[in-house]
């Protein structure tokens, strides 16, 4: 019988693969995070995240300039303060650890888009993203702390804020505030869907941000979850979000296409640490490929529907691009 349909026609070649690729990834969309901590002259490796680091101030320069290099043109800065309270007044602090590193970079690297984390788990001393009453977070009381540690980020240099605390009503704080204050060309990133995850282990150990006690199921998702993403996509909208995020990318792939089918805004998706962890442990391991599993997870992400990614893979994906392995 004769055959007609021959899907491998269009696999004959590298220039035929690329011309008819359903997916397509450009440096433009990445964004790398960073962690900023207080003291001088340190670069310390964060052991649970190999290749990544946390930096001073003083040697920030450094790794932006690296990024900047590499093509990535966006960073989201994580703050690692000194002092902690329950509270969290170094997260809105004009001296503060993250608004000293936003300082920084606009002055010596300002070709960069910097974007700053709206939360407060780095700097409570219980470690939990709101203002407690007794063990649990006052979700309405913590809505103010919010919008004052996002007003703080822009006034130091923030063409970003990115909320991820997960409390209700937090878009629509936050875009109040910086309206008042003449910030209204400002744009908010959400972490709209932001599910308790298994996967932040990495990260916690790399900002100090775990909680000294229960966790954050009550106000970060239940991942047994899909239409309640969609409440909450929505709700953040209506709020006056520019961009929605989903965290994590991998096992939420799901959750990143029905967003993306159902919302005519960008879409973001956190390829998290612990996500990084698992290649970097296997590759190390001798279980896989590294370089190959860099690509196929990041492109199995832009595939499901997302825009733009936060990875700290960041660098190396650039460069792939440029050697063509993605893109």
């Amino acid at each position: 019988m004769e055959m007609i349909h021959r899907p491998r026609r269009l696999r004959r070649s590298p220039v035929l693969r690329k011309m008819v690729r359903e997916t397509r990834m450009d440096k433009s969309s990445l964004i790398y995070p960073i962690f900023v901590m207080e003291g001088t002259n340190i670069k310390q490796e964060i052991p649970t995240m190999p290749g990544q680091y946390r930096y001073s101030v003083d040697r920030l320069s450094e790794v932006l300039q690296e990024t900047a290099a590499a093509g990535v043109s966006s960073v989201m800065f994580f703050g690692i303060p000194d002092h902690k309270d329950s509270c969290g007044s170094g997260a809105w602090a004009e001296d503060g650890i993250v608004q000293k590193a936003f300082r920084k970079a606009k002055a010596e690297v300002p070709e960069l888009y910097l974007i700053g984390d709206v939360c407060m788990c780095e700097y409570t001393s219980h470690g939990h993203c709101g203002i407690l009453d007794g063990d649990y977070v006052d979700n309405d009381k913590t809505l103010e702390y919010l919008a004052k540690i996002a007003l703080s980020q822009v006034q130091a240099g923030a063409d970003m804020v990115a909320p991820s605390d997960m409390m209700d009503g937090r878009v629509g704080a936050i875009r109040q505030l910086l309206d008042e204050n003449g910030y209204c060309n400002v744009p908010i990133m959400s972490y709209a869907a932001k599910y308790a995850s298994g996967f932040y282990g990495p990260f916690r150990d790399a900002a100090g941000s775990a909680p000294a006690f229960g966790d954050r199921k009550s106000y970060q998702m239940d991942y047994h979850n899909r239409r309640e993403a969609m409440k909450e996509v929505f709700s953040d909208l209506d709020e006056g979000a520019d961009i929605i995020m989903i965290k994590p990318a991998l096992s939420y792939l799901d959750v990143i296409r029905e967003t993306a089918d159902a919302i005519d805004v960008p879409v973001a998706a956190y390829s998290v640490s612990g996500e990084y962890a698992l290649i970097k442990a296997g590759a190390k391991l001798g279980y896989i490929e590294e370089e190959k599993l860099i690509c196929e997870t990041a492109t199995s992400i832009y595939r499901a529907g997302c825009n733009i990614l936060l990875t700290y893979f960041a660098r190396e994906l650039a460069g792939y691009m440029d050697k063509g392995l993605i893109g």
